[in-house]
């Protein structure tokens, strides 16, 4: 039996264009763990956000940032995956 105040998480998982949280987001994921909406990749071609800072001026709290790692001598102009991860989450009454 499930209570109606049952509090569910939602995931924001932004890709920023440097390390600074004020930064751009350039990539994004959402994830709705109240099963209200079932957001994809590439539903949007605008970011939820502009910047890491907005995310928590909305009050979306932060819980993971990706540790900074220099590039490998030689790879700096590779192609590779989104570096400037941060995970965000809020509660919400499902």
């Amino acid at each position: 039996m499930t209570s109606s105040n049952t509090v569910r998480q939602q995931v924001l998982v932004l890709y920023l264009s440097t390390s600074a949280l004020d930064s751009p987001v350039v990539g994004w994921a959402r994830y709705d763990g109240t099963g209200a909406t079932r957001p994809t990749t590439g539903d949007s071609d605008l970011p939820p956000y502009e910047t890491g800072v907005a995310a928590l001026q909305d009050g979306w709290r932060l819980f993971q940032a990706a540790q900074l790692i220099p590039p490998y001598p030689g790879a700096e102009h590779e192609t590779s995956f989104l570096k400037h991860e941060f995970f965000f989450e809020r509660l919400v009454t499902a």
